[in-house]
């Protein structure tokens, strides 16, 4: 199956896998959306696992959780890291939104929500990608995800937990 077909016919499961990840307040910034930072992290790893992943599994850090899951398809094969982030900025002033920041709509052909496109959106489109290729047996390289939850916040956890996991993070290229 070609993958503009794979969308249309997954269409609206992915509406509705999309639409819960942007529901969920994932302010890294507030302490106050901490157990919101963890859900969306257990929320991302079980689509990463779902999508075809032989492994997904949150890894704490000193902040909020990195999501760490990765598929080996062949040890000879390169591998493919892939980044994002689950995060979001504060939706503050909450009047300069004309909807609901985490009530996902769709307007003149674009989703509006907070993390739509920075950076849930293009996390869960690399998921799909992967969820595609995994199950049309098109996946021809390793792949390895580390989606983070304190990019909005310059990431302060991050370098210590990547010094702490070099091997596992060991890769080709990433994306």
């Amino acid at each position: 199956m070609e993958i503009k077909e794979y969308i249309e016919k997954n269409k609206e499961r992915f509406f509705s896998e999309l639409f819960e990840l942007l529901r969920i307040p994932s302010v890294s910034s507030d302490p106050a959306h901490k157990d919101d930072m963890r859900r969306c992290a257990r929320k991302v790893a079980d689509l990463i696992k779902a999508a075809g992943a032989d492994k997904a599994e949150i890894c704490e850090t000193a902040g909020n959780p990195v999501v760490y899951a990765e598929k080996k398809v062949d040890p000879k094969a390169p591998t493919i890291l892939i980044y994002g982030h689950y995060d979001v900025q504060p939706a503050e002033p909450l009047e300069l939104w004309k909807t609901d920041p985490y009530e996902p709509v769709i307007k003149d052909g674009a989703i509006w929500a907070r993390g739509a496109n920075d950076d849930k959106g293009q996390s869960f489109m690399n998921i799909k990608v992967f969820e595609y290729l995994v199950k049309e047996g098109k996946l021809k390289q390793n792949v390895k995800f580390l989606i983070e939850g304190e990019e909005e916040i310059s990431s302060p956890s991050l370098e210590p937990w990547i010094k702490a996991n070099k091997r596992k993070l060991a890769c080709d290229s990433i994306l």
